[in-house]
């Protein structure tokens, strides 16, 4: 398993490319992405719980009723949500994509990103496609991941190579995600490709099961958006022997699909709107997993604990205080907590009380970029991880008037 370069291009026989059409005011900013396989693939896909959903996830879960699909289609700078026309928008999105291509539209993933309510016209996603289609390349993949950023600082893109019954194979993605973060899935865009031969079943089972400890865990600030969802498309272009069953190939594709996901969670909760810091809350100790990811959620989620860590001050009684509330059954006399950063860690609570620290000490710890919250529940053996980010003066600035 080795970390390689290429993003939603990494795997065989995907191109993709990213333009500006006008979506977005700011004309140095992409606000189209286009990712395409040369042949059709097995599809999978998770969706917002919101009960308010963006029309694209509307035609989109009905595409993949089949399982399979060619291509995503993706535009930032309008959600498409809550539009009279929305589904009408988004299929005629479907439409002229397939048409571009020579592909059934049924064969179209299609996603949108931006301000809720606004008026959606199709006419400058129609006017750019040519072009979009016609610069499709196999280095593309960047100019996709920049399409699809509304608030995001960075392109967001990982990929791997690991083997499959002598072969090599690959898995990439990109994804956007900034603001509106929070569990349960998704609360982001994540377009993940492989070219990998699976069945279309068991990709499902492995993205179905992957997000619950990756894009599950995931929170900036508590909002869990209406647009946002994961879809990987994987063309079998690597020529191993189909996944059909859960055996050991099924196992180290997992591996590779959880390796890209965790990359991709990282750099999502560490470009968190107005953000400086990452958090990752890793929680061990725990009595079973229910309560392992309730604990490591309720930390993270903290705004409290959060603004705390945005002014590197070791004030761990926020974290017992999250804890106390999460629901969790825990022992509050037997937790532990210490953080930890490239400068060091440092025990700030033992068995549910405070003890001598250097608050200097953990004060350098917590100025550092990346911060882990280590909570030790004194109960079992199983464990859990949990991202998020500081809350800074910076996130209110940016959500004040992001319509306007």
């Amino acid at each position: 398993m080795k970390n390689i370069t290429g993003g939603v291009c990494a795997a065989q026989g995907f191109v993709a490319h990213g333009v500006h059409c006008g979506i977005r005011k700011n004309t140095s900013k992409n606000d189209l992405s286009l990712i395409v396989s040369e042949i059709p693939c097995s599809a999978a896909a998770v969706y917002t719980t919101n009960l308010v959903k963006g029309a694209p996830l509307i035609v989109t879960k009905a595409h993949l009723q089949n399982g399979t699909a060619q291509a995503v289609i993706c535009n930032s700078g309008n959600a498409n949500t809550c539009n009279a026309d929305g589904i009408k928008i988004a299929e005629t999105m479907s439409e002229l994509t397939a048409k571009e291509l020579g592909i059934s539209p049924d064969d179209i993933v299609v996603a949108s990103t931006g301000v809720i309510g606004q008026p959606l016209s199709v006419d400058p996603i129609a006017a750019a496609l040519p072009d979009l289609a016609k610069g499709l390349n196999p280095d593309g993949g960047h100019e996709a991941a920049l399409g699809i950023m509304t608030t995001d600082t960075v392109a967001k893109e990982v990929a791997v190579e690991f083997t499959l019954g002598g072969k090599t194979c690959r898995i990439g993605g990109i994804a956007k995600g900034s603001g509106m973060i929070h569990p349960n899935m998704a609360t982001m865009l994540v377009f993940l490709t492989s070219d990998v031969a699976i069945s279309p079943e068991m990709l499902q089972k492995a993205l179905s099961g992957d997000i619950q400890n990756t894009f599950n865990m995931i929170s900036i600030d508590g909002d869990t958006s209406t647009n946002d969802m994961v879809v990987i498309l994987s063309n079998g272009k690597a020529g191993n022997p189909e996944i059909t069953r859960d055996d050991e190939d099924f196992a180290v594709f997992m591996k590779a699909l959880n390796t890209v996901t965790v990359g991709l969670c990282r750099m999502i909760a560490g470009d968190g709107e107005g953000a400086t810091k990452l958090l990752e809350c890793v929680v061990s100790g725990a009595k079973d997993t229910a309560t392992a990811k309730t604990v490591a959620k309720s930390v993270i989620c903290s705004s409290l604990l959060k603004a705390a860590m945005f002014g590197a001050d070791a004030n761990w009684g926020r974290v017992l205080c999250a804890i106390g509330y999460s629901g969790a059954d825990v022992d509050v006399t037997k937790i532990d907590v210490s953080f930890k950063s490239a400068k060091g860690e440092i025990l700030v609570c033992k068995d549910g009380a405070g003890v001598d620290f250097s608050e200097e000490i953990a004060k350098e710890i917590l100025l550092e970029k990346e911060i882990e919250i280590l909570v030790d529940l004194g109960s079992g053996d199983i464990s859990s991880t949990a991202w998020g980010c500081d809350l800074t003066y910076d996130y209110v600035k940016i959500n004040g008037d992001y319509r306007t």
